[in-house]
């Protein structure tokens, strides 16, 4: 997968989807509240007044919701299945080896550990664990949180190891050597920061980094590329390129295929343009495709994926489209390429990798998954195969493959009510086997998967999926949760939940998880759909399917709720504040929230292309329509909600949450709930343990406020 690619989804997924430090947080310590917001002391993240509210808060919180045997039988029924034994230990490959990171409750912070494949193929395989990061935080008087290692190839003996001071994106980077299972004394280290490194080879780092003041953009990403040579200091790394304050993340990377190794500079501008540039030489030059498109070069090839429609070589290819061409081709000025997918109004690409020989595209049909595998023939046409055997409302994807050496793939095939199995295959040798498979957690022999399209405000049809029991009562007496993301072309896809199983389904509730525009479910259309002066559209979305889902019988306002994280925690805001007479409670999970304000905390201008900016006075027209934190009323009833974050969330930040909190609080809204972990970053959690915790909480005050 191409830079440009990495970039764009290591941003946004989690958004999809900042540094430790906060360093555009424009807060600052003893900040005092202004006539217009009087609550903006609550940005100071770790002020001893804020700190001091976050706790009494979570005090109520957890009296309310925590301190009950329900609460404590939901919350260890999700822990055991997250530190279950029986859960797929997902692998990638690196050479000879399978590597994996796990968690379980021996293993609060989890082992880096690998073995081979026929090790693997074992009922109980046996691991070489390669660091123990809960050893590690023990010998160092720290609370590490692993966030991924960067292994150099082919022998992948060298690796560069992130982590995290307390969950949150800002990582430490620390050279690790595999044989000795050490870290490299005198090796490459980089202090705590949002940081992009890759390996050039043995002694070369391409880093993007904090390199002092004005070396991050407003975004709080590297601004500045550098090369860095083995045994001379950081500050003596020579500049590949040096981007704007106002781009999103600079980052440079080196392609180690053998006999084509290149060197390339991506400059993403924001989240949906960037420019690719191969260095050579010391010479840029430049990828000249749309800049809202992906140009990845792999081997001869250059594919390009497409969010808007192109027009040339005499052709015109379609938003969605992946198209292909030779690479030194295209450098040499032609533009006839070969279409290897279309979209149509049911279907859209999910996702391609590359095997050996092989072309493989994750395709989505209505939201679910089919494969398709493609061959380059001498001739300049492609060959093409479907591979069978997906289950119904399923969603089937290739997690890894071995694109240097062997036509080998792996495969995760998942469903609402179908456990996981991991599958590998070779292509050319017979369909991909079994080699994992999860246990089931719940019971869902009563329980079945229906899909439903409803009519949007504006006319658009819009899918939703729901999981209930068989034997469904249309009286619009079931308790009901309704799921939502839509935004950054993200797509909610049928997925085995243990946790979902265990806490709402196993009592009986009903779960429904709704495709709405900002997403990526049909494509680039389907998320520009919602983009900006639009955004409305994804609210709207979410809306028809909840009235739709009380027109069916299916429920009723006081027996719906609604979950979402992130963006999705903004579209929570946006129903309790727009929609408050559809849900009797909602939960907003580390959200987005005050939009006026947005672009000024964390990592908030990364995303101007998505919502707009509101220091534009044009902009903010129609930004403030969909920012919960202006448009919260005294005087309403509005349904119960709680919001939880996490004080080390450098992405979005907990102050969003906060605030919105405490300005309802403010207006006498007695039924509004909050709650902030410490550690976890984004995610919330920096462990199973927090993350059960977590899920219980919002589980749990669900179904109490629902009737």
């Amino acid at each position: 997968m191409s830079l440009k690619t990495s970039v764009r989804l290591a941003l946004a997924f989690a958004v999809i989807m900042g540094g430790m430090t906060q360093a555009h947080d424009t807060s600052a310590p003893g900040m005092a509240a202004s006539s217009d917001d009087p609550y903006l002391w609550l940005e100071d993240v770790h002020g001893e007044r804020a700190m001091d509210w976050v706790k009494t808060q979570n005090t109520i919180t957890q009296k309310q919701f925590a301190d009950s045997p329900e609460f404590a039988q939901t919350r260890d029924r999700i822990l055991e299945v997250l530190d279950s034994d029986a859960r797929i230990p997902y692998v990638a490959r690196r050479g000879n080896y399978l590597y994996n990171f796990w968690q379980d409750k021996a293993h609060p912070r989890g082992l880096w550990r690998r073995t081979t494949l026929d090790e693997y193929r074992k009922a109980d395989p046996k691991w070489e664990v390669l660091l123990d990061i809960d050893a590690l935080n023990q010998a160092e008087g720290k609370r590490w949180v692993f966030k991924g290692s960067d292994c150099l190839k082919p022998d992948y003996n060298r690796c560069l190891l992130s982590l995290s001071p307390d969950g949150g994106d800002a990582i430490e980077v620390r050279e690790f050597d595999i044989p000795s299972k050490s870290f490299v004394k005198g090796g490459f280290e980089l202090a705590v920061a949002k940081t992009q490194a890759s390996w050039i080879d043995e002694n070369h780092l391409f880093v993007g980094t904090d390199f002092g003041p004005g070396s991050m953009t407003t975004s709080s990403y590297p601004r500045i590329a550098k090369l860095w040579t083995r045994g001379t200091p950081l500050s003596a790394a020579t500049t590949v390129y040096e981007g704007k304050a106002d781009d999103l993340v600079i980052a440079a990377s080196h392609d180690r295929t053998p006999g084509f190794e290149r060197d390339f500079v991506t400059v993403a501008h924001d989240f949906f343009h960037s420019d690719t540039y191969q260095l050579n030489n010391g010479k840029l030059i430049h990828l000249d495709v749309p800049s809202d498109a992906t140009a990845d070069p792999h081997r001869e090839w250059l594919l390009v994926l497409l969010r808007s429609t192109w027009t040339v070589g005499g052709a015109t290819y379609p938003s969605g489209a992946l198209i292909a061409i030779k690479y030194d081709d295209f450098i040499a000025g032609k533009r006839q390429f070969v279409t290897l997918f279309a979209p149509d109004a049911h279907t859209a690409l999910s996702g391609y990798s590359w095997t050996r020989h092989h072309l493989i595209l994750d395709i989505m049909d209505d939201v679910k998954s089919r494969i398709d595998v493609l061959t380059p023939r001498a001739t300049g046409n492609w060959a093409r195969e479907d591979v069978p055997g997906a289950p119904t409302f399923s969603t089937i994807s290739v997690i890894d493959t071995d694109p240097d050496n062997t036509d080998e793939y792996w495969l995760s095939v998942t469903g609402f009510l179908n456990p996981s199995s991991l599958e590998r295959g070779v292509l050319g040798e017979g369909p991909a086997q079994v080699i994992k498979q999860s246990p089931a957690f719940f019971d869902a022999s009563k329980l079945e998967v229906s899909q439903h399209f409803v009519t949007s405000k504006d006319g658009t049809k819009v899918p939703y999926f729901e999981i209930a029991p068989k034997d469904l009562k249309l009286d619009g007496r079931n308790r009901t949760l309704l799921y939502g993301y839509g935004g950054f072309e993200v797509s909610l896809q049928p997925s085995y939940s243990g946790s979902v199983g265990r806490a709402w389904l196993s009592r009986g509730g009903v779960y429904v998880v709704a495709n709405i525009r900002g997403g990526g479910e049909y494509g680039p259309r389907w998320h520009q759909a919602a983009l900006q002066a639009n955004r409305l559209r994804a609210y709207e979305d979410f809306a028809a399917v909840a009235e739709d889902l009380i027109k069916r019988g299916v429920t009723s306002p006081a027996h719906l709720g609604a979950e979402g994280g992130s963006n999705g925690g903004l579209l929570m805001g946006n129903m309790l504040t727009l929609y408050p007479q559809l849900f009797g409670a909602i939960a907003c999970e580390v959200p987005l929230l005050d939009m006026k304000r947005y672009i000024h905390l964390s990592a908030g201008t990364s995303w101007i292309a998505e919502y707009g900016n509101p220091d534009d006075p044009k902009q903010w027209a129609f930004i403030k329509q969909f920012s919960p934190y202006q448009n919260v009323k005294p005087g309403m009833h509005y349904p119960a909600v709680l919001f939880y974050t996490a004080t080390s969330d450098d992405r979005v930040g907990p102050v969003q949450a906060r605030k919105m909190a405490a300005k309802m609080e403010g207006m006498g809204y007695k039924n509004v709930w909050f709650f902030e972990n410490t550690e976890g970053g984004h995610g919330g959690g920096a462990d199973n343990k927090q993350a059960a915790y977590l899920h219980a909480l919002a589980y749990d005050f669900l179904w109490d406020r629902l009737e």
